[in-house]
């Protein structure tokens, strides 16, 4: 963290605005879908890139998130973009906003 309270990668953090204004920002990732086998739900790698704080050197981290496919339009290998939601089952706390491109 820089002392503005950036990341040290330099961008800011991703945030969205709900369309209705009373719920506060919600967070937004890019991810690829790797597995679609549950109704409803997508597991998507979600990678950060940060930096060493010693070396600087840039790591790239993976976490992998479930989300909410309403229509279950996506599969493996589509890259999406998530939004943060209130929690939707146990382990899930994200849902698919859009596709922004299907796998080859």
């Amino acid at each position: 963290m820089t002392t503005d309270g950036t990341p040290a990668t330099g961008n800011p953090p991703v945030t969205a605005r709900a369309a209705t204004g009373d719920r506060g920002f919600r967070k937004v990732r890019e991810g690829l879908v790797i597995s679609d086998k549950m109704a409803k739900t997508v597991v998507v790698a979600v990678e950060d890139r940060v930096q060493h704080p010693l070396y600087g050197k840039t790591i790239r981290r993976t976490k992998k998130v479930k989300a909410h496919d309403e229509n279950s339009t996506t599969g493996v290998g589509d890259r999406v973009l998530l939004m943060e939601t209130r929690p939707l089952s146990a382990t899930k706390r994200w849902r698919v906003v859009e596709v922004l491109e299907k796998a080859k």
